[in-house]
This record gives C-alpha cells, sequence and structure tokens, in this order.
C-alpha cells in the first residue's frame, strides 16, 4: 500500500484543473487511492498570490507523506514547495526561466480549456516570479531567491518530452541534472500521451495499486 497521504496538483500557466492530464490523475487517485486527500486548485495569475494559496493548502499535510505534482508553471511553483516542505515531488515539462519567458506574455489571455475565461497577466509578476526561484544554476537571479535547494534525487524527478514546443527540453534536462529524469522522446508540451508514461511514473512514486 502506497505511504502517500495527500496529492496536490498544480497546472500551467492558462490552464486549470480541467487540464487532461488533470482529470486523468483526478480519475487516478479517486480509483486507486480513495483515502488519499487530493487538491488540484484554480491557481491564480499573481505567482505571488498563488504561492500564498499553495502555502495555506498544505501548510499542516505530513512533509514525508505527500506529493506535489507540477505541470510547466506548476513544475516551477512545484520545485519551490519541495524546497519548502522537503517532499515527493514530480514535475512535468517544468518551466525554468518563467520570468524571462512570460515577460512576452503581459497583458490578457484565454484559459486554454474554457476560451470564455481570461487571466491577465501583469507586469509586476515577473519579479514575483523572480522571488520563487530556488536552487542551483540560477546563479544570475539568487539574489531575488528566496530558498537555496539541493534536492535528494529519489524525492524528484522530471518528465521532459524532447518534442515539447513551448519550452526547451536540454533546458528543462540541465536545470534538474541533479534528479531522476525520464526523457520522453517526442510528444509535446502538454504530453498528450501522459497515460503512456503514468505506468513508469508510478514505479517512481513507489504506488500501489488497490
Amino acid at each position: 500500500m502506497s505511504s502517500l497521504t495527500h496529492v496536490l496538483y498544480l497546472h500551467g500557466f492558462r490552464s486549470s484543473p480541467l487540464s487532461a492530464k488533470a482529470q486523468f490523475l483526478t480519475a487516478w487517485f479517486e480509483k486507486h487511492l480513495p483515502d488519499a486527500v487530493w487538491c488540484c486548485p484554480q491557481l491564480p495569475a499573481s505567482p505571488q498570490e498563488s504561492a500564498a494559496l499553495i502555502h495555506n493548502l498544505v501548510k499542516d499535510w505530513p512533509k514525508n507523506k505527500m506529493l506535489v505534482i507540477g505541470s510547466s508553471l506548476g513544475g516551477f511553483y512545484a520545485t519551490w514547495l519541495a524546497a519548502q516542505m522537503r517532499c515527493k515531488a514530480l514535475l512535468l515539462n517544468p518551466a525554468v526561466h518563467p520570468a524571462r519567458d512570460l515577460a512576452n506574455y503581459i497583458g490578457e489571455h484565454p484559459v486554454w480549456q474554457n476560451p470564455e475565461d481570461t487571466i491577465f497577466f501583469n507586469p509586476d509578476y515577473i519579479d514575483e516570479l523572480k522571488a520563487l526561484y530556488v536552487g542551483e544554476g540560477l546563479a544570475w537571479l539568487n539574489d531575488k531567491a528566496s530558498v537555496t535547494f539541493t534536492p535528494d534525487a529519489k524525492e524528484m524527478m522530471a518528465v521532459i518530452a524532447t518534442g515539447d514546443e513551448v519550452l526547451d527540453w536540454r533546458e528543462m534536462s540541465a536545470r534538474y541534472a541533479h534528479v531522476q529524469q525520464h526523457i520522453i522522446q517526442g510528444s509535446n508540451h502538454g504530453l498528450s500521451d501522459f497515460e503512456v508514461h503514468w505506468p513508469m511514473v508510478q514505479t517512481f512514486l513507489t504506488l500501489d495499486l488497490i
């Protein structure tokens, strides 16, 4: 039986709990780990507000029995949370330098799963992102980083697709060179074939089916 009792899923930029991966994992955990607390919040556009929300959700969770899963920008947030909590983390095509990349996305954008919903990315959010950077390999932002993080490689895995059309897979691989990696040849940023790779990820998470 799995030792996990609490699981948090963090979606990416312009995404939501209605994303394909979030829906797949929601259904999987409800079926196979029904006693675990499953949390998949809608994150605010503000990184600072997102960090506050995440902190409030998990502040009382058992660090040694929790898992955070983060996709894209959610992977960036998951790295920050893992640095705070020293918990197990699964990163799916994680954003490496979102302050750099999202500087081109200032303004209003539709949410992928429901174009009628929009978010507004404020210029101030760039500095909020910089304040959340953690770990080695980011020396150019160390003056703004809130935490220095060298995780136990057994506690973190990065799933990286070489076919990611949004993020450079080589940059992701270099950023997380110190943790376990599963490199997918091809696929895409949204990991539309995620279900194919999930059994391998289960092995990392030591999840036993019930």
